[in-house]
């Protein structure tokens, strides 16, 4: 389509980029005499009427948008069944290119690329424009390091195509879906603050936090589970920027930042603290060490004059310097006990592993923390769909992180239930359920009994996922436990064992043990020890993995080997014992 003339205007040059919704032309405005870059909407979209209003009128309220972060949108156009946007030309790269080359981002760059886009979501959101679609491919980086987010009219006008469709242009922005957007459900400010922080997560780990082979698993991951954190894969990222993350990306959206204007404040306060400090508050340990020692060689060479000359015929004002010493005193007094109160530093102390506190009062989890060494402080009042007015309903560090003495974990009080937001039920008894769903405003819908180990009638999913949105009299499906399923246990390792010890292990472990066993001549393992473990259906089992209580494992024994050594041969069986041991752990893992 190059050297093609759009509307008499626009000279398309040559292609410079394609994604799954449109491709993108380097062009010549010949009106205004400039370059720019038109993208071209692929003609399957073309083909949907409403689809290319909704792209009409959300182009247009983009074009509207002008801010150094936002890709300018000069015009919308049409020529045949030619749908066309013509944007400002941008000399640079896409950030997912930028991630895919670099493996992923020094963290300080992270930060400047994320408030940036946060900057421009702040204007779009308050212009009522939500992008809907925010994530690397969408940002593009100048060759001054400057962040662009592009393409608000496409992803607006995409945003109600559906998931289940599994087409390839809703695969590459699944991994950036809030869990509202992955249910279908209401998206407002803090959905776009929710792909922020994935791709924040991104930037500083060069993957995705969830993938997977197809876009529903992927999105019920965004729904289900929990965003593993930064530090599992990279090191010497600041803990607070960590909590960015865990925040921006809540699971509730009355949780994450209200806006992103929000969010660009506590990236403010970590840049704050990194231009002062430089990195050492985010080493480790042992580099921490090296940190003081370092000083400390200092200030002895100082004392030693071996490294410092003095200009002795300059007069010095000692009050001078007394003023610029009690000042950077103050300074560093003031950087470090913010440090400390947010959580910078990492500690010197014994670690302690955090409790849970949800479900508590604010006093109770003060006096709990208090017995453990840790402080608590009250964070924002939000509504919740599991927790009664004045309970705590989450709270950051998460149970389980390990934090040193002094700790302060901010906790978040529910303002209890809102109309429109779906409460937890599930481990609910059915028959208190529905009477539960009426009081926020939801209707019990079907009840359909499945096979489970939990008590009979405990609920153990519900249609609608807790802390989406849904209107009032929604009926709400669920399914409940019938009781009767058997528990999973775990198979000993057995292998290598006399066949007596084996047997009661095997039914200490709670399966039963066929009694018709195999016999196998085998040179490494002496007579009566047991070879291998399988299923009714001579499957082998594996030691560590898990089986129905109950279920029937068959073994399979040495009859050791033929031998005319006389005890020479028993000796060698014991030696082979030996070896079994050695195999058995070897097949552990």
């Amino acid at each position: 389509m190059s050297n093609r003339l759009l509307v008499g205007r626009y000279e398309l040059i040559e292609k410079i980029g394609e994604g799954g919704m449109a491709i993108v032309y380097k062009a010549k405005d010949r009106l205004l005499n400039r370059y720019v870059a038109i993208k071209i909407l692929r003609p399957e979209f073309t083909k949907d009427e409403k689809f290319i209003e909704n792209f009409r009128k959300e182009s247009q309220a983009a074009a509207g948008l002008s801010h150094p972060n936002i890709v300018n949108v000069y015009d919308v156009g049409k020529e045949g069944n030619i749908h066309f946007i013509v944007m400002e030309l941008i000399d640079g790269k896409s950030l997912s290119q930028v991630i895919e080359e670099k493996g992923r981002i020094e963290y300080k760059e992270a930060i400047s690329i994320t408030k940036q886009v946060a900057s421009a979501l702040d204007l779009a959101h308050r212009n009522q424009i939500i992008h809907r679609d925010v994530k690397p491919h969408n940002i593009l980086i100048t060759s001054s390091g400057t962040a662009k987010l592009a393409d608000f009219g496409i992803a607006m006008a995409v945003s109600k195509e559906s998931i289940a469709e599994g087409k390839e242009k809703i695969m590459g922005s699944v991994h950036y879906f809030s869990p509202e957007q992955a249910r279908g459900a209401y998206v407002d400010e803090r959905s776009d603050v929710y792909s922020l922080g994935i791709v924040l997560y991104e930037m500083l780990t060069g993957k995705v936090p969830f993938d997977g082979d197809n876009p529903i698993s992927i999105a019920l991951m965004h729904i289900n589970d929990t965003i593993p954190p930064v530090s599992e894969k990279v090191h010497g990222i600041p803990p607070q920027l960590e909590r960015v993350i865990a925040k921006a990306t809540d699971k509730y959206q009355t949780n994450r930042y209200a806006s992103a204007e929000e969010m660009i404040e506590d990236l403010d306060n970590i840049d704050f603290i990194t231009k002062v400090i430089g990195n050492s508050a985010f080493t480790d340990r042992g580099e921490s060490k090296k940190v003081e020692d370092d000083a400390e060689e200092y200030y002895k060479a100082l004392e030693e004059k071996k490294t410092v000359d003095v200009d002795h015929k300059k007069p010095i004002n000692k009050t001078k310097i007394f003023i610029i010493v009690a000042a950077v005193i103050i300074l560093i007094a003031g950087v470090v006990g913010l440090g400390f109160m947010m959580g910078w530093f990492s500690g010197t102390t014994d670690e302690i592993e955090v409790p849970s506190f949800t479900g508590k009062t604010l006093e109770e989890a003060q006096e709990e923390a208090e017995n453990l060494g840790l402080k608590i402080e009250e964070g924002e009042k939000v509504y919740s769909p599991d927790q009664e007015e004045g309970l705590i309903t989450s709270q950051s560090p998460s149970a389980g992180s390990k934090v040193a003495e002094g700790k302060v974990i901010k906790v978040n009080i529910s303002l209890g239930k809102k109309n429109g937001v779906v409460p937890r039920i599930i481990d609910m008894d059915y028959k208190e359920a529905e009477r539960y769903l009426e009081s926020f405003g939801f209707e019990l819908g079907l009840v359909k009994q499945v096979v489970s180990t939990k008590p009979e009638g405990t609920i153990i999913s519900q249609s609608i996922n807790a802390g989406s949105t849904a209107d009032a009299g929604t009926k709400i499906d669920i399914e409940i436990s019938d009781g009767k399923g058997k528990e999973m246990k775990e198979i000993p390792s057995v292998i290598g064992k006399d066949k007596d010890t084996a047997i009661a292990e095997i039914a200490g472990a709670g399966f039963k043990v066929n009694g018709s066993f195999s016999y196998e001549e085998n040179s490494t393992y002496a007579k009566n020890i047991v070879i291998r473990i399988t299923d009714s259906n001579g499957n082998e089992l594996k030691a560590g993995s898990e089986l129905e209580e109950g279920t029937s494992i068959s073994m399979v024994i040495s009859k050791g080997v033929e031998s005319t050594g006389g005890e020479g041969g028993s000796g060698n069986g014991s030696g082979g014992d030996s070896q079994g041991d050695d195999g058995d752990s070897s097949g552990d893992e």
